[in-house]
């Protein structure tokens, strides 16, 4: 395994840790209050000022290793790509820019958290990440039409379609911020692309996950596109079909990981739905008060029928 591997096998562990633990926070904080519930782009870690901070100092340093990658990444040259111009090159830089958005959205959020030199709101905040997970899915897609290897084409449209999916609901919690399932999903859209950074980093690099009829090509740089290919036209829809498959497989794995959080969680604040709304389990006083009122409707009772 070459250095891509492990770039995409890193980002997927951000990506993945990032995603549960804002499925963790925002069912919790819908569950302790859901009349009071508001979806927040970024949940303190710990009250402790401290650690307070400790998810976006971390979020910011895993930003700042993927757009060095990425802009060392573009000084690669491809023999493989169509015609004389780098498009690797381009492709690569568009990418690095789209993540220093990212790094950008992410600082402005620790500043408006921290000081009062930029006061931030929360809907301007969805708004603009809407706009930069545009611009990602943007980037992911042009990458994919301009792509030789078949396998890489494909990942990077899937990976340009979730992109797209975060995209519409950041700008859905910007105009609804009290949509708890729309802050559920973008968690959960963010945690499906994690899984499939690390399904890509696999299926392109991986000997062992790369199907049958498709093969690295030795004489391209590590980690540049054009690197898996698949010579029969039968290999490639089947490699395509095996894609698709295992895409399923993990968005059947995200909602799994959504309901046990949400299951985990909901017991824990002992809340369950009745009746399509969510009540509290009944408290040892209303037990006894009940009981006596049962005790009482039972005596009146018995007396009528003697």
């Amino acid at each position: 395994m070459g250095g891509g591997v492990f770039y995409y096998i890193f980002s997927s562990a951000a990506l993945i840790t990032l995603a549960l633990y804002h499925l963790i926070s925002t069912t919790t904080a819908y569950l302790k209050s859901p009349h009071a519930y508001i979806a927040k782009p970024y949940y303190p870690f710990s009250s402790s000022h401290r650690f307070k901070y400790l998810q976006l100092y971390l979020l910011i340093l895993c930003l700042l290793v993927a757009f060095a990658h990425q802009t060392l990444v573009s000084s690669d040259s491809d023999p493989l790509l169509k015609g004389s111009t780098p498009v690797h090159r381009f492709t690569s830089l568009q990418s690095a820019a789209v993540l220093f958005l990212f790094l950008i959205l992410s600082l402005s959020l620790l500043i408006s958290d921290s000081t009062s030199l930029l006061p931030l709101p929360s809907d301007l905040f969805f708004a603009l990440a809407s706009a930069v997970f545009f611009l990602q899915s943007s980037s992911s897609a042009s990458s994919a039409s301009v792509q030789t290897s078949d396998l890489q084409a494909k990942c990077d449209s899937v990976s340009a379609q979730i992109s797209a999916l975060a995209a519409l609901l950041c700008l859905i919690l910007a105009c609804q911020p009290r949509m708890f399932v729309a802050d559920v999903g973008l968690g959960g859209a963010v945690c499906l692309q994690g899984l499939w950074m690390l399904q890509t980093g696999l299926s392109l690099y991986v000997d062992a996950f790369i199907p049958d009829g498709c093969h690295k090509l030795l004489d391209v740089v590590s980690g540049v596109e054009g690197s898996t290919k698949c010579e029969l036209e039968d290999s490639r829809l089947r490699a395509v079909a095996i894609l698709d498959l295992v895409f399923v497989v993990h968005v059947m794995f995200v909602v799994l990981i959504v309901m046990v959080t949400y299951g985990v969680i909901a017991k824990s604040y002992g809340i369950r739905r009745l009746g399509g709304s969510y009540e509290a389990l009944p408290t040892a006083a209303s037990s006894v008060a009940d009981s006596s009122s049962n005790h009482i409707q039972m005596k009146a009772l018995t007396g009528t029928q003697a």
